[in-house]
């Protein structure tokens, strides 16, 4: 059927099963735009930034496992958005953006709002398009959710010039796909399958580090298996927590610079360690050259490109985590390790987490242990980036599968209101807390107008404490208390804020008014 370019991409978006988009409209993306009231399956979302836009369209990803998708306009529309794809391409977030670009013949001319943003995003995109026909567009919207849906997920950037947007062209969805030069591995190797295995039947010590992998490919359940049929202790990365319900016997929680340093001693004593989707950070790892240096190292991962880049591993398998350990569970004989499971409950005894101290003061940790307590640790909790997001990932206890949603690896401030929202419009279902800090809050603080005109009905916990707390704590560890550039004295009263924008807010001084407030 004739079609114009701006119904192509409509039309595609709705066989892909996309129910919502995020975006801000703007000249060259315009005629799409015009197009949408054609289609009423596809709910629009305008945001009041781009940024927000690709937060917004990373939490849904992120809390539905579906690739989350948005709309801008060419110039800074689309460079607005580069912050939210890096976000994403660091943390393997499925996502898809369509942005408009100038007409084809000004292409090349620096016409109005004209940018290369397929050149920009090349290195924060697992791949991206400039569409020069219309009747290109099905075939580049189908990749282009195959692509950032399969292997190691990631974002994928389609650019439309605006007349390519108007132009009439023959409407045929691919019927299948046909990618030759893209073929992710899925199934591991068998011998390798049994390497592994071989490895976890003769270690004492072992210990499963647990990552983003396994929420993004659904491996629970196979986890589950492992770790109890084999008593394997479980370390998440912080990415990794909601793989593995912290309340577990078997849980051990984050390691690293900002975990328990019981996670950490588990993996330094540990005489096997199995390291599931993660990628070997150098949160986790500080110095490589003594990490983990007693055990030896089975690394299950998509991406072949995380094997062996930052530790050498003895058994390296590519692949699909859940088909591979649902192989590798065939294998492995039922265990019990009762004295290398209760050394680790001693480790977490001996060297416990710097819990609230016996006082009436009002700390962050003491409001996100209620949280945890009140919500019953089954909140989707999503956080910006700073001392409040290690504090939710100490302090609340995450029992439900995919419940932290999170910057990892571009630790990116301002992620904490889009994605919240994001989150809920993906999972209306749910209970979405918000814990942020006072500086990530206000760089996306617009978006509370989008929450408050769409209903949206995402709960904050604001940690204001004047201050970008994480970074003038590295100035009090590491400058010798030289407190440059991180105190705020113009911060606005957040509850006459949520007032403005017609929502309701609560302020909380004191200990006893935390309940009432999170209530």
């Amino acid at each position: 059927m004739q079609l114009t370019g701006g119904q192509m991409v409509c039309e595609s978006l709705i066989r892909e099963g996309v129910e919502v988009i995020f975006g801000i409209p703007g000249g060259a993306i315009l005629p799409l735009y015009q197009t949408l009231p054609e289609y009423p399956k596809l709910r629009h979302i305008l945001t009041r930034h781009e940024q927000g836009a690709s937060h917004a369209a990373d939490g849904y990803a992120r809390a539905t496992g579906r690739p989350g998708v948005a709309f801008a306009t060419s110039g800074p529309g689309a460079t607005n958005l580069v912050t939210g794809i890096t976000t994403a391409y660091m943390d393997s977030v499925p996502m898809v953006i369509v942005t408009g670009q100038v007409g084809r013949n000004a292409i090349g001319s620096d016409a109005f709002q004209e940018t290369d943003i397929t050149g920009i995003t090349l290195p924060i995109t697992k791949h991206n398009y400039l569409v020069m026909t219309a009747e290109e567009i099905p075939a580049v919207i189908n990749e282009a959710f195959h692509i950032a849906s399969t292997g190691r997920p990631g974002p994928v950037l389609v650019d439309i010039p605006k007349d390519v947007f108007e132009e009439m062209g023959e409407f045929e969805y691919p019927e299948k796909m046909d990618l030759p030069g893209y073929k992710p591995t899925i199934h591991g190797h068998p011998n390798q399958i049994r390497k592994a295995a071989k490895l976890i039947e003769e270690s004492e010590r072992p210990v499963i580090l647990a990552g983003h992998g396994v929420i993004i490919s659904k491996a629970y359940d196979q986890l589950m298996e492992l770790a109890e049929k084999a008593q394997i202790p479980v370390v998440t990365t912080f990415l990794g927590i909601g793989s593995f319900p912290d309340d577990h016997f078997l849980s051990v929680g984050m390691p690293g610079m900002h975990g328990a340093a019981y996670a950490s001693l588990a993996i330094d004593q540990a005489d096997l360690l199995i390291a599931l989707g993660m990628r070997f950070d150098d949160r986790i790892t500080g110095d490589t050259s003594k990490f983990a240096v007693n055990s030896k190292k089975i690394h299950i991962d998509i991406d072949p490109s995380e094997i062996g880049k930052n530790i050498p591993v003895d058994v390296p398998i590519v692949g699909d985590l859940k088909p591979i350990l649902k192989a590798l569970n065939e294998r492995v004989k039922p265990t019990t390790r009762v004295d290398w499971v209760q050394h680790v409950e001693d480790l977490k005894r001996d060297h416990p987490l710097m819990h609230e101290r016996d006082t009436d003061e009002l700390l962050p940790q003491h409001i996100i242990q209620q949280l945890s307590e009140l919500t019953d640790g089954r909140a989707i909790i999503v956080t910006g980036v700073g001392q409040h997001q290690m504090w939710a990932a100490q302090h609340y206890t995450f029992k439900e599968q995919c419940s932290l949603i999170s910057s990892g690896g571009a630790g990116t401030m301002g992620f904490e209101v889009p994605a919240a929202m994001g989150a809920q419009v993906g999972r209306p279902d749910k209970v979405v807390w918000s814990i942020a800090g006072d500086g990530g809050f206000q760089m996306t603080m617009s978006e509370l107008a989008t929450l408050a005109e769409n209903k949206i009905p995402v709960k904050f916990a604001i940690i204001n404490n004047g201050f970008l707390g994480m970074v003038r704590q590295w100035q009090q560890i590491f400058y010798k208390k030289s407190y440059v550039a991180t105190g705020y004295s113009g911060n606005p009263d957040f509850v006459k804020l949520a007032d403005a924008f017609g929502i309701y807010g609560a302020r909380v001084k004191e200990k006893s008014q935390v309940k009432s407030a999170i209530l």
